[in-house]
């Protein structure tokens, strides 16, 4: 486990030049901090969950869930990242055979003693084939490298796996304030957009009850987030919605819209730094 993964999709989901990809994020961040409440009080999620298009469609949406961690710089340790599948069929969740992953904002290392205490559960598996092209978990990074500067990385690739295996993953992880959960998640994909609205709000309306199981036509990441909400019940985090689009809102036409939300997860006792 020494190469690096390199980044897939720079220059096509993102900017591929390291200064612009910066200036983009810090834009992004700045206008969701204009139109939310982020970070008013200080409170440090201990999840989230953010959408995975190319910027110009979900990047709003996705700030507004990364605009809540100004306060968990220096704080925020380890982040545990879970992503949906695309490309590569997974049995259960698929760490990398990479000593860190690239962006053009730098090489972020993997956490060596978090995998170390994953990879004897038999849904864990080592694939690097389901991580060379895999977007969904690529193009969180750089969000979080700027807004967080310097931290191990968790990377899961998930496929069929029940929120079970999921949710003991998480908790074999979960540790304090210092380790961030994400699941990376779209919603509904290609619905007309009133159709997609109410689809998305019904979604929204499961994930702050914490119920599900979710299926996989109302959020792409339906597994690691099944497994995600799971954990929070019985964590007893609070939910909150951050933000709730489409690409019709964003950048697309209201003919086939692809759903895109944004939650905080709040311990009980949620730090302030």
């Amino acid at each position: 486990m020494e190469q690096i993964r390199p980044a897939a999709v720079a220059g096509a989901f993102y900017p591929g030049e390291g200064k612009i990809l910066s200036q983009e994020i810090d834009r992004l961040i700045a206008s969701a901090r204009q139109t939310s409440h982020a970070d008013v009080d200080g409170r440090v999620p201990k999840a989230l969950v953010a959408p995975h298009a190319g910027y110009r469609y979900s990047g709003p949406i996705a700030a507004s869930a990364y605009s809540h961690l100004a306060s968990g710089r220096g704080w925020i340790q380890r982040v545990v990242l879970l992503g949906p599948a695309h490309r590569v069929p997974v049995r259960g969740l698929a760490l990398p055979d990479a000593a860190g992953f690239a962006t053009p904002l730098g090489v972020i290392p993997v956490d060596r003693e978090a995998i170390a205490a994953i990879s004897g559960l038999p849904q864990v598996t080592v694939n690097a084939t389901a991580h060379a092209w895999e977007h969904s978990l690529e193009v969180q990074l750089p969000f979080l490298q700027e807004v967080l500067g310097v931290f191990t990385l968790v990377p899961l690739v998930v496929g069929d796996a029940t929120a079970e295996e999921v949710a003991e993953v998480l908790e074999c992880l979960w540790n304090g304030s210092e380790t961030l959960l994400v699941v990376s998640s779209d919603l509904s994909h290609y619905l007309p957009y009133d159709a997609a609205r109410n689809e998305d709000h019904a979604t929204a309306e499961a994930i702050l009850n914490l119920s599900g199981p979710l299926s996989h036509e109302q959020a792409c990441g339906g597994a690691p987030l099944n497994g995600l909400l799971l954990a929070a019940r019985r964590r007893h985090l609070h939910p909150k919605l951050l933000d709730l689009r489409n690409s019709g809102d964003t950048a697309g036409d209201h003919a086939n819209v692809v759903g895109y939300g944004a939650f905080a997860f709040f311990e009980e006792t949620a730090h302030v730094h």
